[in-house]
């Protein structure tokens, strides 16, 4: 008897925690593994990543024993996006068993980039701090604690410079299974940004939009804990992924 693991990767600056309230939610079938990133929650004092490479080495290493055991989806959102992508295309390139599903939520298609966006790492720290509020997910009242700022504000730089690394090279390389997107409907983004990840896998691609901005995440918990549901036990699962013997407990 088999469950479905999935493992979780946070946005910039996030960490486990914010899937703790998934586990009510979630089908007895799918076994929740949030992945906790160098710098933060009991990794606090490690060393932050000093590139993409380091940082889809030290998730892969996390997950690596597992993904030969069973049967897996990856969800990431926003930087946590990134690394769910690049981690699947190490999978694939490695020959290596991939994923069964992989959830994209408030990341756009990697190939489809705007030169109006804004390049956060860059920024002046004041402008970095506003801006940072502006997108939401972080409590104003955070900045102005001198100590939490110490510590946070160097790894959450870091992490908006890792996630805004243009990784694209030119050439689009599809997974071989089956993406749903997640959306916020007030997220800043283009619809060629929303509708080219349909190029990014050989299998269907749905896309789902929820109510508000960026950081959705964050308030409609029900509803993508529903979605991760119905599309991990769904039909798609049962027929492509027979080889394994999925049965709840």
């Amino acid at each position: 008897m088999t469950k479905i693991k999935l493992f979780c990767f946070p946005y910039a600056g996030g960490s486990t925690v914010i899937f703790n309230q998934w586990k009510k939610y979630l089908d007895t079938l799918i076994e929740l593994k949030p992945i906790e990133l160098a710098g933060r929650g009991k990794r606090i004092l490690e060393p932050l990543y000093k590139d993409v490479p380091d940082i889809i080495e030290d998730v892969f290493n996390q997950i690596k024993d597992d993904i030969n055991k069973c049967p897996y989806a990856l969800f990431g959102h926003s930087m946590g996006g990134m690394i769910s992508y690049e981690l699947t295309q190490k999978i694939q390139r490695d020959k290596l068993p991939g994923p069964i599903h992989v959830f994209f939520s408030g990341r756009n298609a990697p190939h489809v980039k705007r030169e109006d966006d804004k390049i956060y790492h860059l920024m002046p720290e004041e402008e970095f701090k506003k801006e940072v509020i502006n997108l939401g997910g972080t409590p104003p009242e955070f900045f102005d604690n001198p100590e939490l700022l110490e510590v946070f504000l160097p790894l959450l730089k870091n992490d908006f410079k890792l996630a805004e690394k243009d990784l694209f090279n030119g050439e689009i390389l599809p997974l071989d299974c089956n993406i749903s997107v997640l959306l916020g409907k007030e997220e800043d983004l283009i619809p060629e940004q929303c509708d080219g990840w349909k190029k990014h896998t050989k299998g269907l691609c749905s896309i789902h939009h929820f109510n508000g901005g960026h950081f959705f995440i964050h308030d409609e918990t029900e509803q993508i804990t529903r979605l991760i549901n119905n599309t991990l036990l769904g039909d798609i699962y049962i027929s492509q992924n027979s080889k394994y013997e999925v049965m709840r407990y």
